[in-house]
């Protein structure tokens, strides 16, 4: 129903995206108002061949629901699932005065709003209700300052919608032609997918450089100083730097020959000439140590900083900021800005004072201003809403939405805060070996005098052995010429590392630094990679799959130009163009999808001649060092040697495909094993590894040529061998005959019982008896081949259990307290394979995921998108009678 003020009935109709958001601002509007939903948008191009008008279906360009052929113009239809809400909305402006699209203020929400006119078709005045937050004063001053739809925003909304259209209707095809069936290409999302199989590249070709330097533990010999100890780091030996990991390339090799690359055995030796010498401070060098507050939370940076913190990842960080912002607790949160509005800037500075005093507050306020160059839209930077702020105590929130909101709370109070300021302190040591080597060893010290918004609030890194902006490092209170002595001294290996994969938060931020696509549609975007099997996580890491390869390998070679970074990113600064009335939709599309001529070739001409294209060569990608081929087949990938073929693991990353391991997968089993004859049939029984795990089979004889039937004999008649998994305790390398034949004797007849046959069984759900409609599981797989009819009788005897197991199997693994529930997480072994459970919400462990190496971080993860997959509670509605409906030529905008 809709939200109705006042006893006399609405005279203005309020329509908004979503219920959630239509019942918060109902109570804030007085009488006379009716605030209803539109539930997302309305109507969009068809997604189905079905939902293309009948007038339209002959049209050559009908498929791609733009006519291609005249400007380019957009087929809308209405969503088959919002049919009857808009026959809802007609009705309700049957009875109203004024109407008010009260849509989010940006490219989308403001398409939303002209669609919903357009659909409409009111005949009463049309007012666009603009706000950036949720509260009473802020809706009240919406109404009073209505503004006119902003056509330019519409306009470049609809052409970023006919982009993608184009851009995946036409090279999706290309990819289930060569590549495999059902995939997708998107104009962002396979940019994406190719930074981060660049990464994994990147990853592949690395090698891995070794070297030493020598760990000193200095005695000051002041008893008095706390500490009176420090380490420090040995930087050269006669006036030549010693190599650190920044010297090397990621070959493995120097980058210069102006550095000492010490082996092992040479800091070894040479620690061995230090043993008893004098050391001395050479210098000490101060700097005062200042440390600015982070800006307040703009898209990027809180999906971000909830990815470190709280282990949220992008798409979930949006849907529990939407909730709080829907709910009005914090402004519009998808935004480019940084700024705070005046009545902001006073409740964040006045907050801080409260909690921490003003001399944490500086005289003045501080203004930020935004640093990305395609910063498109007018909002505020999320913050809580209201003139007064709520602290997280007083907002009366829980879980996800109580720690989020904390966060954007702390780090807009923080903005406003005073620098942290201190001491940065850097020390040289210098001695001379046994042998007349002149060493120089470093250490570098932080302290923290004032902390400032550090005491607010402190930002998270992506590198966690990077050191906090709270942390402090001290060193003795020291001066030039100062004696030291030498407690320990140690040589120290070290490894050059690869560069380190894309998590959720890097991988936004470099999409965000390389200005590719909206920050307001990343989140969906590695939603979009992640549910396409393109990338998958391992802990936190985005893994790119074998399938990622071959798609980017064919885009790359054939389709360069739209996977190019740069192209991507001047296609957004095109949308802004049009939204700031500096470009025309017609002449960007004609040029994107027909080319601009003199050899500037568009995505029609790209896709139309594909005979060059060889599917194989595409998929293939030799092992170096080997003549081992990888190859991404229909079925998943495999290795190829010379016809030879072996499956790859499905949770081998494709860093860890190296010689080595492809020639350990070869040298196990193929599971294509003559186990031998059935004594009984005849059949040979084989043991095969398939793409669900090894299994045996027999081989059934080819029919003679006098047996063949005239006809052609359907595929569901044709006799079919008998086939069986191996049970959990069984390898290929070692089933015999005998196993074999047990197993294809499931399901195996136990024997009879009240007159009706027992028969063991092995389900999707495990092992199991059954005996009529009746069924009762067994306790091991094992157990199918063992249980008797008096065993079968005592089960049968006692009550069925109903849901869980009455004996519940011991966790796997414990690995703390979920941060949201509160309650102990722990994983288990369940029927479809391992679960982190708080015993309250199951969620599965996906690909990449190990029950070894799952930390707490990702359970929460996995955990808080569980629920909030959560289904809704049914209600039950009638169904009006559905009405047709005759196709209409979309209007022109005006």
């Amino acid at each position: 129903m809709p939200a109705k003020n006042g006893s006399s009935g609405g005279t203005r109709l309020v329509i908004v995206e979503s219920p959630a958001k239509a019942k918060t601002i109902e109570k804030y509007l007085g009488a006379g108002y009716t605030v209803e939903s539109s539930i997302g948008h309305i109507r969009d191009l068809p997604e189905r061949a079905d939902d293309i008008p009948e007038a339209f279906k002959k049209e050559s360009w009908a498929r791609l629901g733009v006519n291609v052929e005249h400007e380019f113009e957009p087929l809308y239809v209405v969503n088959p699932d919002k049919k009857a809400q808009v026959s809802k909305l007609r009705q309700l402006l049957k009875g109203a005065d004024e109407l008010y699209l009260a849509t989010d203020e940006d490219r989308e929400g403001e398409a939303i709003a002209w669609h919903l006119r357009e659909v409409l078709k009111p005949t009463v005045p049309v007012h666009r209700m603009v706000f950036h937050e949720i509260t009473p004063q802020a809706i009240r001053d919406a109404v009073a300052n209505p503004r006119d739809l902003n056509l330019r925003l519409v306009d470049a909304q609809e052409t970023r919608r006919i982009l993608d259209r184009l851009y995946g209707y036409e090279v999706s095809p290309v990819l289930w032609k060569k590549v495999k069936p059902r995939l997708s290409a998107g104009r962002v999302q396979s940019v994406a997918t190719r930074l981060v199989v660049e990464r994994e590249r990147e990853r592949m070709a690395f090698t891995s450089a070794h070297y030493w330097d020598l760990q000193a533990l200095f005695d000051s010999g002041k008893p008095e100083e706390r500490p009176r100890d420090f380490t420090a780091t040995l930087t050269s030996v006669d006036g030549k730097r010693v190599a650190q990991g920044r010297d090397f390339a990621s070959t493995g090799q120097l980058k210069t020959a102006d550095v000492l690359h010490l082996s092992e055995a040479a800091a070894g030796e040479l620690a061995g000439r230090l043993q008893g010498t004098s050391f001395s401070v050479r210098s000490v060098e101060r700097k005062p140590y200042t440390r600015k507050p982070y800006a307040p939370f703009r898209t990027t940076t809180l999906q971000q900083e909830a990815s470190r913190k709280l282990g949220f990842s992008a798409k979930y960080t949006m849907q529990v900021a939407q909730r709080l912002y829907e709910g009005g607790f914090i402004t519009y949160m998808r935004t480019d800005s940084i700024t705070l509005s005046e009545t902001a800037i006073a409740a964040a500075r006045s907050q801080a004072i409260k909690l921490y005093g003003a001399a944490y507050v500086p005289d003045k306020p501080r203004v930020y201003t935004s640093k990305v160059k395609s910063a498109q839209e007018a909002h505020e930077a999320i913050r809580p809403s209201g003139e007064e702020f709520r602290t997280p105590g007083e907002a009366n929130l829980s879980g996800d939405m109580y720690r989020l909101y904390e966060l954007i709370w702390q780090r807009t109070v923080s903005s406003q805060m005073k620098d942290a300021v201190g001491e940065s302190i850097s020390v040289k040591v210098i001695g001379s070996s046994a042998a007349g080597e002149n060493v120089e060893f470093s250490a570098s010290g932080r302290t923290i005098t004032f902390y400032g918004f550090l005491k607010a609030y402190v930002e998270g890194a992506d590198d966690p052995s990077t050191d906090r902006d709270d942390s402090e490092k001290r060193l003795p209170n020291l001066a030039e010429g100062d004696a030291l002595t030498v407690s320990r001294l140690d040589v120290a290996a070290h490894s050059t590392k690869p560069p380190a994969r894309y998590t959720e938060a890097s991988l936004v931020k470099e999409m965000e630094d390389r200005e590719i696509g909206r920050p307001s549609t990343y989140a969906s975007i590695i939603g979009t990679i992640l549910d396409r099997g393109y990338v998958f996580k391992k802990g936190t890491a985005l893994v790119p799959s074998f399938l990622a390869f071959a798609v980017v390998n064919l885009l790359e070679q054939h389709f360069g130009n739209l996977v190019d970074y740069d192209f991507t990113a001047e296609m957004e600064k095109v949308l802004d163009d049009i939204a700031n009335d500096r470009a025309e939709r017609v002449p960007e599309l004609q040029r994107f999808y027909y080319g601009a001529g003199d050899g500037d070739e568009g995505l029609k001409e790209m896709v139309t001649d594909l005979g060059d294209i060889d599917a194989k060569e595409i998929s293939s990608f030799p092992i170096k060092g080997t003549d081992i081929v990888l190859r991404v087949g229909r079925y998943g990938p495999y290795l190829d040697r010379d016809g030879a073929r072996v499956n790859v693991p499905e949770d081998t990353t494709p860093d860890e495909l190296t010689a080595e391991k492809a020639e350990e997968l070869f040298s196990r089993p193929t599971g294509d094993r003559e186990l031998g004859r059935d004594p009984v049939s005849g059949h040979m029984v084989v043991a095969k590894d398939g793409r669900y795990g090894p299994y045996v089979t027999e081989i059934l004889p080819e029919p003679a040529e006098d047996e063949t039937p005239k006809k052609r004999t359907k595929k569901a008649d044709a006799p079919k061998p008998r086939t069986s998994s191996l049970f959990k305790t069984m390898s290929l390398d070692t089933i015999t005959l005998d196993d074999a034949l047990k197993l294809l004797a499931i399901p195996r007849v136990v024997g009879e019982l009240d007159g009706e046959e027992v028969v063991a069984h092995n389900g999707k759900f495990g092992p199991y008896i059954k005996k009529g409609t009746d069924s009762r599981s067994l306790t091991s797989e094992e157990d199918l081949l063992t249980v008797t009819i008096e065993q079968a009788k005592e089960l049968f005897a006692q009550p069925k259990q109903r849901g869980r197991r009455a004996a519940a199997a011991a966790p796997l693994r414990e690995l703390g307290d979920d941060p949201a529930s509160k309650k102990p997480v722990v994983v288990k072994e369940g029927r479809f394979g391992p679960y982190v459970t708080d015993g309250e919400t199951n969620a599965s462990l996906r690909k990449g995921d190990t029950v070894e190496d799952i930390t707490i971080e990702r359970a929460a993860e996995l955990l808080a998108e569980r629920r909030d997959r959560a289904p809704a509670p049914k209600k039950t509605t009638r169904k009006a009678p559905a009405k047709k409906t005759t196709a209409k030529k979309p209007a022109a905008k005006s």
